[in-house]
């Protein structure tokens, strides 16, 4: 099963549409590839979508999207401008079947593949380069935000669309500009 298109992807689409131009740019995660189509509709110089189904991969390449089978940074080569992340961010529901849950389900607590790409995702980010990444207030933010600390990451809210059961956000995660002290 490839994750269809909803709220989340065009929250994201959004933002994506706005920054993309001239950057280097991974859709980790990429799916159906909407945030690709969307880099490369607003004039992204370089696209990479990543994903662990091999369906999805499959599909994103017959739409010509340059794609590569990776579970999160396994095997991912490079820096770039804008890492764009629709991560699994649900916490585990036993009734969800699961060929479904591959791409809703982010862990037992709805965190952990987040958790995991924080881990490795510094090390694939450009100089000056962001990360977009769609969270909902369902997904716990506790062990997420201590993580971007310890990494010197920095996050704010871009978007956010509430909906029936919950509030989905867009955030923004850059690294913290290092100061430069002048002494007198």
């Amino acid at each position: 099963m490839i994750y269809t298109p909803r709220e989340d992807s065009y929250l994201l689409k959004n933002e994506v549409k706005k920054l993309a131009k001239g950057k280097t740019f991974l859709d980790m995660g990429a799916g159906s590839g909407i945030q690709s189509k969307t880099a490369i509709a607003a004039g992204a110089k370089t696209i990479l979508a990543a994903d662990i189904n091999p369906e999805a991969i499959k599909h994103l390449k017959s739409q010509k999207i340059p794609a590569i089978k990776s579970n999160l940074f396994s095997d991912i080569k490079g820096k770039f401008d804008i890492i764009a992340f629709n991560a699994p961010y649900l916490p585990e529901d036993k009734d969800e079947p699961k060929d479904s849950s591959l791409a809703t389900t982010g862990g037992k607590r709805g965190d952990e593949v987040i958790i995991e790409f924080f881990k490795k995702a510094k090390s694939h980010l450009a100089d000056k380069g962001i990360i977009l990444l769609v969270l909902s207030s369902l997904t716990p933010k506790d062990k997420i935000l201590k993580l971007l600390e310890k990494k010197s990451l920095n996050h704010k809210v871009l978007a956010s669309k509430p909906l029936f059961f919950e509030t989905l956000e867009v955030w923004e995660i850059t690294q913290q500009s290092e100061q430069v002290l002048t002494l007198k």
